[in-house]
């Protein structure tokens, strides 16, 4: 598995977490990075995504404002901090990479769980 989610955890409505994903076995700094996450019973969705120049980034709607996604190139990783966390925010998340001339996605993490309560 080339990508390790990481970071997860029980936090209460209000709080923070920070989401790590680090790349091994080959280099993802040409790559487009996303963040997705599933919830009990839903399908899942995207969260947000950064170019491999760190300059370009994407939100879903839900997490404008609250979410950040960041990366560091040089120690292949990247990261989501959340802010402002809410219940609905509960879900497993996964870190994935793309080819920036594609939209499919084809490395995986394995996911890290993130439980907000009210």
């Amino acid at each position: 598995v080339p990508l390790q989610a990481c970071g997860g955890g029980l936090v209460q409505a209000g709080g923070s977490l920070r989401l790590s994903c680090a790349a091994s076995g080959r280099t993802f700094s040409r790559y487009v990075m996303g963040w997705f996450r599933q919830a009990p019973g839903k399908e899942r969705e995207f969260v947000a995504d950064i170019t491999w120049s760190g300059y370009g980034t994407h939100y879903a709607d839900s997490v404008k404002g609250r979410f950040t996604i960041s990366r560091d190139s040089g120690k292949n990783t990247v990261y989501l901090q959340m802010n402002s966390l809410k219940p609905e925010d509960t879900a497993v998340y996964y870190c994935a990479a793309r080819e920036d001339n594609t939209l499919i996605y084809d490395y995986w993490g394995q996911g890290t769980q993130v439980t907000v309560s009210s």
